[in-house]
């Protein structure tokens, strides 16, 4: 299994170096990681942390996979955080490096962070699920120069309703638009296990969604942890890969040189 979504200390929100990650992923058996550091244009009150050096960044991990050459496949990625006044200046970091791997996500929305709370001030669950949607629906029809949308139901992490789930059935008319968007593209979509570290207790997105999508005729699934940390690199994923069998997924997917990968799933 590859693991799509780390963040090393090139992201200013991790404190775990590249060797610590790489090592982790090693014994627990995985054949690669797929680093995506950070790139945030206008991260409201944090954007020093999520904007890294990337003639560094690049340097670096260039090295990186020439030293675990023979032990680990070390991939090159960026997670992109689109917001529409953002995108020029994004796409300009995308193709200005090459990029192994590329998740465009949806972290702001209206200038607003989820992670503060101040994005859902003064709204019902129902207006910060639809407003979400809405700009992440903006993205996959905006910005182009991505592989894979991250974490659909990001918002679910942080909303401070008791109820945290968002649903295929209460807003599948924007969930549609988006997965088929996507499958037209040829781009695909990710597991995200971070929602295993806390209370949602599920993937990101959800079951239902990831079943939504194979309906459509979706194909492209990487798996990704979103770690942080050593301890949640491959977060759950004998577990998810399980189940995306008993929808009838047939494998999940990793980048290379930005193409994408499959692998049957066992």
């Amino acid at each position: 299994m590859f693991d799509c979504h780390l963040h090393s200390n090139f992201s200013g929100d991790s404190q775990m170096s590249v060797d610590e990650a790489c090592e982790k992923a090693i014994s627990l058996g995985l054949k690669g990681i797929a680093f995506t550091d950070h790139l945030d244009y206008d991260y409201p009150d944090y954007e020093e942390v999520f904007m890294i050096n990337f003639d560094q960044y690049s340097k670096f991990m260039d090295q990186t996979k020439l030293k675990y050459n023979h032990r680990l496949k070390v991939l090159k990625g960026i997670e992109v955080g689109i917001q529409p006044h953002v995108l020029a200046d994004s796409e300009q970091v995308v193709t200005g490096y090459d990029f192994d791997f590329v998740i465009g996500s949806t972290h702001i929305i209206d200038k607003l962070d989820p992670y503060t709370g101040s994005y859902f001030a003064g709204k019902t669950k129902k207006q910060s699920d639809t407003r979400y949607l809405e700009e992440v629906l903006f993205a996959v029809e905006n910005f182009k120069n991505y592989d894979v949308v991250g974490h659909i139901g990001y918002i679910r992490r942080y909303n401070q309703c008791d109820d945290k789930t968002l649903r295929y059935v209460d807003y599948h008319d924007l969930i549609d638009t988006i997965l088929k968007t996507v499958i037209r593209d040829g781009k695909g979509i990710e597991v995200n296990t971070s929602g295993f570290k806390g209370i949602l207790n599920t993937p990101i997105p959800d079951f239902d969604i990831l079943k939504r999508y194979k309906e459509l005729g979706g194909e492209i699934i990487t798996l990704g942890s979103d770690a942080h940390s050593a301890e949640h690199i491959a977060l759950n994923f004998n577990f998810v890969k399980d189940q995306l069998k008993q929808i009838g997924f047939k494998t999940v997917t990793y980048f290379e040189k930005r193409k994408p990968v499959f692998i049957n799933i066992e």
